[in-house]
C-alpha cells in the first residue's frame, strides 16, 4: 500500500488558503445574495401554492 503521509500537498495547516467565510463581503454582494435567496423562496413556495 502507498504511504500518503509524505506528500507536500497534505499540510495540516495551510495559512495561505483563503476560504469564503474569511473574506469580507460588500453591501452590494449581500444585497444580491438576499435577492437570489428571495427568488429561491418564491420559486420553491409561492409558485407551487399558486398552481394548486
Amino acid at each position: 500500500m502507498a504511504d500518503h503521509h509524505d506528500h507536500d500537498h497534505f499540510k495540516e495547516f495551510d495559512y495561505e488558503r483563503v476560504t469564503s467565510p474569511m473574506q469580507d463581503a460588500t453591501g452590494r454582494q449581500v444585497g444580491i445574495g438576499a435577492l437570489i435567496a428571495l427568488a429561491g423562496v418564491v420559486v420553491a413556495f409561492v409558485v407551487p401554492l399558486l398552481l394548486i
